[in-house]
């Protein structure tokens, strides 16, 4: 199947000083570097950065705007045909620690010489952008995985994966392991609350302070991940995909992605497309 033509493939804007901040809800990658303090919510969660920080976004995740006072604002998109970060997955470790990880920030504190290499990349990038010529596409996607790898290691090093709260509640957090076995199953918070003998009101605030989102927030965006990547790497029809994920029919999980992603399953996939690494395994 063809999906829709979605150009350019990547491409950096600047915020300019006195315009106001877009809101972002695209099927693009992006990497957004940021110089300031911000206020910001993705897909209506909420987060502060202050100082020098690089922001991930996966595809048709909403970024609103709240508040900003930055000194620079650079966003750097990419489609998934242009580089794929799962077909790339042994070079830059970056699926599940920048992109797609429901359980962490999506943010990448930087130090100043961190910072300093980040923006010389995005600025070689952008002096590349407007070429067509295949060698400098492929400079360009060299560029690009050096910052996703720069970036994956940093968030490594610096940060414990899954804590919001930096001092762990090490039941609580195996709630992550029997979400992950269970999310297609058991949709819940009853259930989960259970396994831990805790009524759903304590059991709630635990997980809440634990990651930063309510369980039935977590459970509703683990089971959304899974029908993105199944969209963007598998050649399943929506039908198929909705009998896998546990839903009676397809329109009942078509309206159920479209509340939450704000596209339709078809729409998401025409407009994402599907991965080399689907097409590869065929």
């Amino acid at each position: 199947m063809e999906h829709l033509a979605v150009d350019p493939y990547i491409k950096i804007t600047q915020w300019q000083a006195n315009e106001p901040i877009e809101e972002i809800h695209a099927p693009y990658y992006y990497v957004v570097l940021i110089n300031g303090s911000v206020n910001f919510s993705v897909d209506f969660n909420t987060f502060t950065c202050r100082g020098k920080n690089l922001l991930f976004l996966s595809p048709y995740q909403l970024l609103q705007w709240e508040t900003a006072q930055v000194q620079k604002l650079l966003f750097l998109q990419f489609h998934g045909d242009f580089y794929c970060i799962e077909y790339h997955k042994k070079e830059v470790a970056c699926n599940g620690i920048l992109f797609n990880n429901i359980y962490d920030t999506p943010i990448v504190r930087l130090t100043e010489g961190l910072y300093e290499e980040v923006l010389q990349l995005f600025n070689r990038i952008k002096n590349l952008e407007a070429s067509q010529k295949a060698y400098d596409l492929s400079i360009s996607r060299s560029y690009l995985q050096l910052l996703l790898a720069l970036s994956s290691r940093e968030k490594q090093l610096t940060e414990a994966p899954g804590l919001i709260n930096q001092q762990p509640d090490q039941d609580i957090l195996r709630f992550k392991d029997l979400l992950e076995t269970k999310f297609i199953q058991e949709r819940s918070v009853a259930y989960y609350a259970g396994q831990y003998a805790l009524s759903v009101n304590a059991f709630s605030k635990k997980v809440k302070k634990q990651f930063g989102k309510n369980p039935s927030k977590l459970i509703q965006e683990r089971l959304t991940l899974e029908a993105k990547r199944l969209l963007h790497l598998s050649f399943k029809s929506v039908k198929e995909i909705a009998a896998e994920l546990g839903f009676e029919d397809e329109f009942y999980f078509s309206r159920y992605f479209k509340k939450d992603v704000g596209v339709s399953p078809k729409q998401f996939r025409d407009r994402v497309g599907i991965s080399i690494v689907a097409k590869k395994s065929k």
